[in-house]
Parts: structure tokens; C-alpha cells; sequence
């Protein structure tokens, strides 16, 4: 059993750069991650297995099925290698078992973090200042881009030195902080609707007396950008509740907005 430290800092950021080489690039139906996985702890594992039956059982072992979110899975392998430091051969089977625990709780976690919250943050106010030609949108991205690449780096080197027990409290946190992000990314969509989504009722009637009534008027009289508001809904009801695809529903919005325009009900 190994109970000695023998990586160096520089070992384990070799193995997180190792993993952000790769990423999913290694991605297969039988083992999905593992063969990055195996990829990224190579020279760590040898480096902790000098014998070669030791080293060639421990690498046998990373290559069992592996997935969760990409950026999350290196705070996993972060603190599996840890573990593989301090248990040796004898916790292969913990350690996968600790791997596996983790894969679908991190998995949701991070895909809701990093695939929809924070699109749902910050496109929407990067395509709108794209739109009206101001750079800062562009910053915006970029800025994005380099925040969550230094956390990916990052965050396998906190997974080696937090270890096991700080990754199963880390799961109840990133839950938090996920459910705040979602109420944060739906406020900001909801502001943007009024400025992202244009829509009116062209339609006007001529009284007896010779008035015109707008009903565009009196749906402003109601709520400002209230077709906007119910359009905007209706989509989000379809796509949620009613499970209906986005190519579908983008498909479906055009040739509602034409038949629309064409009738002179929306404009």
C-alpha cells in the first residue's frame, strides 16, 4: 500500500492538462470517458506504480466505464488519484466505486451549470450587444471563456487536495449554487424579453363616429410587450411541459410568423 506522497503539484497539473488536451475527444458507446481518464493519469499512476503489474492493474481499472460533465469529472479524477496515492492496489475497487457514486449526481449538476445556466446567463446579453454592434459583447465571451478554462485546470488539482470527503460535501453545494444560478439565468432572460422579442398587432377597427381603435393600444394599456411575454411563454410551455423539439419549434414559429404577417394579425 502506498502512504506517501510522491506527486508533485507540477504531476497533478500535468494530469489535468492531460485531461483538457483530450477532453471527450476519446468519447466511445462501451467506456465513454475512461479512455481520457486513462489518458490523463498515465504518468501519475506510474509515477505512484513503479511496479508493472501494480501500475498495469490500476490502469486497467481507470478504463472501466466512466461519464459525467466534462469539467466536473476532473474534480472526480483529481481526488481518485489522491486516493490511488493513499490506498494503493488494495482500493481499486473503493475508488471506482467512489468514481461511479459520483457520475450522475456531478452529471446533472454540471450539465445544468455549464450547459444551461450560464448560456441562459450570458448569451442572451452577448447576442443583444452583438446585435446593436458593441465589442463589449465579444469581451463578454471571451472573458467567459477564460473564467471556466481556469477552473477546469483548476479543478483537479482541488479535487486531489480536498479529497474524497470535500467532493461528496462539494455535490451539496454546486446544488445551491446551481438552483441560484437558474433563478439568476431566468430573471436575465425574462428582462430581455422586451428588447430581444418584437412583436405588435398592426390590427386597427373604424367606429361608427369615425374613431380608430388600436389594439395595440390597449394591449400596451394591459402590460407593455404582452404579446411578447405570451409568445415567449407558449414557447417555453412547449418545449417544457409538452416536450416538443426545438427544430420543431423553431420551424413552427417561422411559419406561424407568416401566416401571421401574411393575415395582418402580427407584425
Amino acid at each position: 500500500m502506498s502512504s506517501n506522497q510522491v506527486l508533485t503539484k507540477k504531476d497533478v497539473y500535468e494530469a489535468s492538462w492531460r485531461w483538457m488536451q483530450v477532453g471527450i475527444g476519446t468519447f466511445n458507446y462501451e467506456t465513454q470517458l475512461a479512455l481520457t481518464n486513462q489518458y490523463a493519469l498515465r504518468k501519475a499512476l506510474r509515477k505512484i506504480y513503479p511496479n508493472d503489474e501494480d501500475y498495469k492493474a490500476v490502469m486497467h481499472n481507470h478504463g472501466k466505464y466512466f461519464n459525467t460533465q466534462p469539467y466536473l469529472s476532473s474534480v472526480v479524477m483529481g481526488a481518485a488519484l489522491g486516493m490511488e496515492e493513499q490506498l494503493g492496489v488494495e482500493g481499486m475497487e473503493a475508488i471506482q466505486n467512489f468514481k461511479v457514486g459520483l457520475m450522475g449526481p456531478l452529471a446533472g449538476i454540471g450539465d445544468t451549470l455549464f450547459w444551461i445556466v450560464l448560456p441562459a446567463i450570458f448569451t442572451p446579453i452577448e447576442a443583444a450587444m452583438a446585435y446593436d454592434g458593441n465589442l463589449v459583447g465579444v469581451i463578454i465571451t471571451l472573458v467567459k471563456a477564460i473564467i471556466v478554462g481556469a477552473l477546469r485546470w483548476h479543478f483537479f488539482y482541488w479535487g486531489y487536495k480536498a479529497g474524497t470527503a470535500a467532493i461528496l460535501n462539494l455535490r451539496d453545494q454546486l446544488q445551491t449554487l446551481t438552483d441560484c444560478a437558474s433563478i439568476l439565468g431566468l430573471t436575465v432572460v425574462g428582462a430581455l424579453i422586451p428588447s430581444l422579442v418584437s412583436v405588435v398587432c398592426p390590427l386597427q377597427f373604424t367606429t361608427a363616429t369615425g374613431g380608430v381603435i388600436a389594439i395595440q393600444t390597449y394591449l400596451d394599456m394591459i402590460m407593455p410587450k404582452l404579446l411578447a411575454v405570451v409568445i415567449t411563454g407558449t414557447c417555453y410551455f412547449l418545449l417544457g411541459k409538452k416536450k416538443i423539439k426545438m427544430t420543431t419549434l423553431v420551424f413552427g414559429v417561422l411559419i406561424f410568423s407568416v401566416i401571421a404577417s401574411a393575415l395582418g394579425i402580427l407584425g
